[in-house]
């Protein structure tokens, strides 16, 4: 049962777009990303009465390197669809520091003329260390936005290596962002997250025109290679499924950007068509669940009376090297009352 506070919020939220609907919107988000427990109760109430009204947008994953020009495709690109009519939110992850555990929070700034539309939402969230290049919170905050009636969700992850895909398993198509001169042919058929890429989009393609050909060409080649070893729909020419394409654009200039569009309504028009997406969202509504479950017994673990009690002592002794730290793994996980390995 909501309280007064937060069924006022979900009122402003499902309304008309407004200030008061985005202002709900940033602090539903806010009391997502809380830690502490009751917050949480409530926040899980909140998503729960939204949840009906979710489901109804586009969610797009945009990844790559640092420099890559992530953030400023994403304001072409909104800014287009904006003309279009569409409502576009950017849920954009900046990385955390390990030393201080803050975050600059500074993608919002890059994209000055989106973030002053009144369809549009941009919300920058820190990482806090989560591992796939997201944050904690990304799921719910995504859920949020569709309640809040925009149609289109872009999620925009930290500057990215080849093992942090998180954003593939939480979005309908994940777009990975390349530069002209990002290396070598090997490096293109490397495993991770080329080889789950629905779509390879070349970047700065005005600066140098020829190397972006030859990223094509080996990109290209090299999804042929993934294909016919891994996913075998990617090596099928079945036209009813979609098959991982590679592309050239300036995002800077914005030549490429109504092709781009294109490319993903397509590819949202055959995932519907054979039943993917709704197959996909299942899938990652699943997963999400067993990842909440782990967050849990991560936090249950930690909190644990006699774990506290016990950590420090068993630390000690492994970092003395008297103890080795299988063996204090396993008499704090006994200390909670299970044996697990």
């Amino acid at each position: 049962m909501l309280n007064a506070v937060d069924q006022a919020l979900v009122n402003d939220l499902t309304g008309a777009p407004s200030p008061a609907q985005r202002r709900a919107l940033a602090k539903i988000i806010t009391l997502l990303e809380s830690t502490r427990m009751d917050h949480r109760k409530r926040a899980d109430e909140v998503l729960n009465t939204l949840l009906p009204k979710t489901g109804k947008s586009f969610r797009l994953g945009i990844s790559g390197v640092p420099g890559v020009g992530k953030s400023t495709l994403i304001e072409t690109l909104g800014l287009y669809l904006i003309e279009k009519g569409h409502r576009v939110a950017v849920l954009a992850i900046d990385p955390s520091s390990s030393l201080s555990g803050g975050s600059i929070l500074g993608d919002k700034t890059r994209m000055e003329r989106l973030s002053v539309l009144d369809n549009a939402f941009i919300r920058p969230s820190p990482s806090s260390c989560t591992l796939g290049g997201v944050a904690e919170k990304t799921r719910e905050a995504m859920l949020v936005a569709e309640a809040a009636g925009f149609d289109i969700v872009i999620v925009e992850t930290v500057g990215v290596g080849q093992s942090e895909i998180a954003v593939a398993g939480m979005t309908d198509m994940f777009l990975l962002l390349q530069l002209p001169n990002a290396g070598d042919d090997l490096q293109a058929i490397k495993k991770g997250v080329m080889e789950i890429a629905d779509l390879i989009v070349i970047n700065k393609v005005d600066i140098d025109p020829d190397a972006a050909m030859r990223a094509q060409l080996f990109i290209t080649s090299s999804l042929r290679l993934l294909g016919f070893q891994g996913n075998p729909d990617h090596a099928s020419h079945n036209q009813e499924y979609w098959h991982p394409t590679v592309m050239t654009l300036s995002a800077l200039e914005g030549n490429g950007v109504p092709e781009l569009w294109e490319k993903i309504l397509h590819f949202q028009k055959l995932q519907n068509a054979n039943g993917q997406l709704q197959s996909r969202r299942k899938q990652q509504a699943g997963a999400w669940m067993w990842d909440r479950i782990d967050a849990g017994l991560k936090n249950a673990f930690q909190n644990h009376p006699e774990v506290q009690t016990l950590l420090p002592i068993l630390s000690g002794e492994v970092n003395q090297g008297t103890m080795a730290a299988s063996v204090a793994a396993r008499r704090l996980l006994e200390a909670m009352g299970h044996e697990f390995f």
